[in-house]
């Protein structure tokens, strides 16, 4: 009988593909900005797996993704002109309209008609203060969903917002937050816990696992206690988190034990920004509902913040060393015993798309080194 947690090879030879080698599928839609960073009448730069994307908000309050490239010099868009309904270069001030067609040249002769080819646009959509762009086929981006998140914008719930960049693969931040067996990591924030795994469902594209964590003692960030609603009932009592991958977002929920309702919710998206997809942006959005009395969430919000930044600090530092190791030795050498991420390996492996192996060599020099913001501490939540 085969068991259902071995992966299956990918061809013929028994030997599986090497999931740093699979390329997230551009087929969804993916955050790229901020809303409130796409100000009325100016243009962003953002990325995806390699694809420069100008984002920029109209005089009418509508958002556009562009290629970031002029069609004439192949300068880029971000550096742009809103004018209006319209985006100017800023190098010869040709003009493009949101579908990327190119709506004036303020030169060309009279009787000569514009070229052609203007330039990609992009399906855009916003929703929970974030702008999504569809990568793949525009044709198919109306019946692509976009992420449910009911809790989100409630009367009964505030959002923590971030947005970080990590210098990893995609598939090293999944890993991180189903296996929960990592969290003697976070001693120094959680205490001594014991997650136990109480069971898990999975499908073709998704993988869900639920745990109990259970308090072994030690000292514990006060921010944690805030954010789980440890005391309510005048006792901490052991708390379990249901984690899913539904390709390709990751949902967290912690409900203490006894209780119907998350003390909080956690939605998460890892952008890939290089073409070989070793540098992603991650996009989180933490639901946490008000405890009765008014105000108290808001007292607890800087603790809470400070909580997470340091848990995000710990997993970040240790993702990007898994992707230094893989940059060292060529490749994935990892000896992963953890029958459920086995399973969610191969979610990934069979749910992405190959890599261009021409990418490495089209990369431009200048993205060879992840930014400096990467390496940075974490700013602040918000």
């Amino acid at each position: 009988m085969t068991d259902p947690w071995r992966p299956r090879p990918e061809d013929g030879s028994g030997q599986l593909t090497d999931l740093r080698r699979v390329g997230i599928h551009p087929e969804h839609w993916y955050p790229v900005a901020e809303s409130r960073r796409v100000r009325a009448g100016k243009v962003l730069a953002a990325e995806f797996a390699g694809e420069r994307i100008a984002v920029y908000r109209t005089a009418s309050g509508a958002v556009h993704a562009l290629e970031d490239r002029c069609a004439h010099r192949q300068v880029p868009l971000s550096m742009g002109v809103v004018e209006g309904e319209t985006l100017r270069c800023c190098y010869h001030a040709w003009a493009y309209r949101g579908n990327g067609h190119i709506s004036q040249i303020p030169y060309l002769p009279k009787g000569t008609s514009r070229p052609p080819r203007g330039v990609r646009a992009y399906p855009v959509r916003e929703k929970y203060g974030l702008v999504f762009v569809y990568p793949g086929a525009a044709d198919k981006a109306a019946a692509a969903p976009l992420p449910d998140l009911p809790a989100y914008g409630s009367s009964t719930h505030r959002t923590m917002r971030f947005s970080r960049t990590v210098g990893c693969h995609y598939s090293f931040m999944h890993e991180n937050l189903l296996d929960m067996n990592h969290q003697f990591l976070h001693r120094g924030v959680l205490g001594t816990i014991r997650p136990e795994l109480l069971g898990y469902d999975d499908g073709p594209d998704f993988l869900q696992a639920r745990y109990r964590f259970t308090a072994g003692g030690g000292r514990k960030d006060r921010g944690a206690g805030l954010l789980s609603g440890e005391g309510k009932n005048g006792r901490d009592t052991p708390d379990v988190l249901t984690i899913r991958t539904q390709y390709p977002y990751q949902t967290l929920q912690l409900v203490p034990e006894g209780a119907t309702v998350p003390a909080f919710s956690l939605w998460a998206a890892y952008v890939p920004l290089d073409a070989e997809q070793r540098t992603s942006r991650v996009h989180g959005l933490l639901t946490i509902a008000k405890p009765r009395v008014p105000g108290t969430l808001q007292l607890a919000w800087p603790l809470i913040r400070r909580f997470t930044e340091r848990v995000f600090a710990e997993d970040r530092g240790a993702v990007e060393a898994e992707q230094r190791a893989w940059d060292e030795q060529g490749g994935d050498w990892n000896q992963e015993v953890f029958p459920l991420i086995l399973r969610l390996k191969e979610v990934l492996r069979s749910n992405g798309v190959p890599l261009d192996p021409a990418a490495a060599s089209r990369r431009p020099a200048c993205t060879q080194a992840l930014p400096a913001e990467a390496a940075a501490p974490p700013p602040a939540l918000g």
